[in-house]
């Protein structure tokens, strides 16, 4: 789970326009998708129309958009279309990619050596969506020091990395994945983490939460716990005594109207 490791103010407004999602210097994105980027997650699909790339014009595309950092320490635009074909990473066995994309393993952890002769520990997805094969590096990795006010402890906090499911004593139920824009699944439809750094606490309100694999979310996946209740509270009265509260809205729906794509 990533707070924001970018700044709205230094999105790449010519890659996204040249996709055009820029109009009039505003970012045609709803709120969760562009929360997504800042956070270094993948948004969901977007349908990109009148596209050109290296003189060939392809009328329109649906893919996954998400931010890296340049070589000139700014961030760029990558563009994750649906592939026709998977491309496994070389490390996975027949088995293991077999696993993935059937959906028999949701992740598997591995130990690799990167480009750089670093040793690492890897989480891998696949991505129906976009038919592509999605790494996370454990130790980049953050896990929320609280769920709806509820304190994890050092294993949950390793079961989130490992992209263990954990639940919580109000019964919420969470996992991460690198397949949607939240970063997470659970069993209710919102939900709010905590993360504790500098000796202060950033609140992340999520909303619209898809459901845990293999589940689906029913009537009382919407019914909101005390806990959750005491950490709205908790969050607003940071709100009130701070100028500038540390507040990530992922999925917020009432703020989506203000850069919601016209062509959605």
């Amino acid at each position: 789970m990533n707070t924001a490791i970018f700044d709205e103010a230094d999105l790449p407004l010519h890659d996204l326009g040249s996709v055009g999602l820029v109009s009039d210097g505003r970012v045609l994105l709803e709120e969760a998708d562009l929360k997504a980027l800042l956070s270094g997650r993948r948004t969901q699909l977007i349908r990109l129309e009148n596209l050109e790339f290296a003189g060939i014009k392809i009328a329109s595309l649906n893919a996954k958009l998400s931010l890296v950092t340049g070589a000139d320490g700014k961030p760029e635009l990558l563009i994750h279309p649906t592939y026709l074909r998977s491309i496994a990473p070389a490390y996975l066995t027949e088995a293991e990619t077999w696993a993935l994309e059937t959906g028999d393993e949701i992740s598997l952890e591995k130990d690799i050596v990167d480009g750089n002769g670093q040793k690492k520990r890897v989480l891998i997805e696949f991505d129906p969506e976009t038919n592509q094969f999605l790494e996370t590096d454990e130790e980049k990795l953050q896990a929320p020091d609280e769920i709806n006010g509820q304190p994890l402890t050092a294993e949950q906090k390793a079961k989130f990395k490992r992209g263990e499911e954990l639940e919580i004593p109000d019964g919420t139920k969470i996992k991460y994945t690198a397949t949607t824009p939240e970063g997470i699944r659970a069993n209710r439809r919102a939900l709010i983490a905590s993360i504790i750094f500098d000796g202060g606490i950033s609140y992340l309100l999520f909303h619209g939460i898809k459901a845990l694999l293999g589940q689906k979310h029913d009537a009382a996946s919407a019914e909101q716990s005390q806990g959750f209740k005491d950490a709205v509270k908790e969050m607003k009265k940071q709100q009130d005594n701070e100028p500038a509260p540390k507040l990530d809205l992922s999925g917020e729906e009432d703020s989506r109207q203000n850069r919601r794509r016209t062509s959605r």
